[in-house]
C-alpha cells in the first residue's frame, strides 16, 4: 500500500518557488561535461535555463547572478550559478519545476487539462532531459497527432527537435499496439538504444487522449514500474483531464498509486506529488 507522501499546487508561471531549495548540484545531477566545467559561459547559462542570452546579461548587469567580465566576455562560476539557483533565482518555467521534482529513475502519471498543455509538458520533459545529456523517445501511438504534428508542437513549446534528431538524442517512435504492445516497445528501445554497450538513460513519454481498456492499462502500468526499476529509465505516461474524469474514482485511485509521481497540469496551476510506501507500524 502506498500513500501519498507530499503534494505542490503551485501558480504555473509566475509566482516564485517558496519551498525549501533541495536542488542538487549541477554535477550532482549528472548534466552534460560542460556544464560540469567551473566556469560556464553566459550562452551555456542561457541554454541550460531555457532563457534567451541577453536575460543571463541583464541577470548579470544587476549583480543577480554573479558573473566575472573578461574583456567584452562575460562568465559564470559553475558554484555562483548553482548559489543563484538555491537561492530562487531565474525563471519559473515548467522545465525547472520538473527538474526539481523528477528523479532518475522515474514513473510518473500526468493530467493536462488541454492537448496544447500536454505538449507543452512533453516538451519540458524532454528539455529536462535533454540538459541531462539522456535519450528521449516520444511514443505516439496513443494520439491521433502524427510524427510532423508532434514535432511543430514541441518546436513551438520551445524544443530544437530538428537538431536533437540530427544529433541521434531524440527519435519518434510508432508504437505499433498502445495497450498490449508497450512492453514489448520499450524492450526494443532499450535492446536498440544500449546496443553500443553505454549506460544511457532513456526519457520515453507516452500520451494517452482517447478512452483506453482500463484494467489493461492499469496492468499495463505496473509493469512499467518494474522495468523502469530495473533499468536507467524516466516514464511519463500523459493522459487528457476530460479522459481521466470520466474514469471510475477507485480507478484514478489506482492509477495514483501505481506511479512514482503525480503532475496536474491546467492553464493557470500546476500540482507535484510523491508516493512512497506506507511506512511500517
Amino acid at each position: 500500500m502506498h500513500k501519498q507522501c507530499h503534494q505542490h499546487r503551485l501558480p504555473f508561471a509566475n509566482a516564485p518557488d517558496t519551498r525549501e531549495s533541495n536542488r542538487p548540484t549541477l554535477a550532482d545531477r549528472g548534466y552534460t561535461a560542460r556544464m560540469n566545467t567551473e566556469v560556464l559561459t553566459a550562452e551555456e547559462v542561457a541554454a541550460y535555463l531555457h532563457v534567451r542570452t541577453i536575460t543571463v546579461y541583464r541577470w548579470c548587469r544587476e549583480g543577480r547572478l554573479p558573473c566575472v567580465k573578461m574583456g567584452r566576455v562575460w562568465r559564470i562560476r559553475r558554484a555562483a550559478l548553482d548559489a543563484f539557483l538555491d537561492h530562487g533565482g531565474g525563471p519559473q518555467t515548467l522545465t525547472r519545476y520538473l527538474q526539481s521534482f523528477l528523479d532518475v529513475p522515474d514513473h510518473v502519471i500526468a493530467v493536462a487539462e488541454t492537448e496544447e498543455l500536454l505538449h507543452r509538458l512533453d516538451a519540458a520533459f524532454f528539455q529536462l532531459g535533454e540538459a541531462h545529456g539522456d535519450v528521449l523517445v516520444k511514443v505516439y501511438a496513443g494520439e491521433p497527432a502524427s510524427a510532423d504534428q508532434l514535432r511543430v508542437a514541441f518546436t513551438r513549446a520551445g524544443l530544437d527537435v530538428n537538431r536533437l534528431e540530427q544529433e541521434s538524442r531524440f527519435r519518434f517512435y510508432n508504437e505499433p499496439d498502445p495497450l498490449g504492445g508497450r512492453m514489448e516497445t520499450l524492450r526494443t528501445l532499450l535492446a536498440e538504444l544500449t546496443d553500443d554497450g553505454r549506460s544511457r538513460t532513456i526519457w520515453a513519454a507516452f500520451d494517452w487522449v482517447e478512452q483506453v481498456d482500463l484494467d489493461e492499462a492499469l496492468r499495463q502500468q505496473q509493469a512499467l514500474m518494474e522495468i523502469v526499476n530495473a533499468n536507467r529509465l524516466v516514464i511519463k505516461t500523459s493522459v487528457l483531464e476530460r479522459v481521466i474524469d470520466a474514469w471510475p474514482s477507485e480507478t484514478r485511485r489506482r492509477a495514483h498509486y501505481l506511479h512514482r509521481g503525480t503532475i496536474w497540469l491546467s492553464a493557470a496551476r500546476l500540482s507535484l506529488s510523491r508516493t512512497v510506501p506506507t511506512p511500517p507500524a
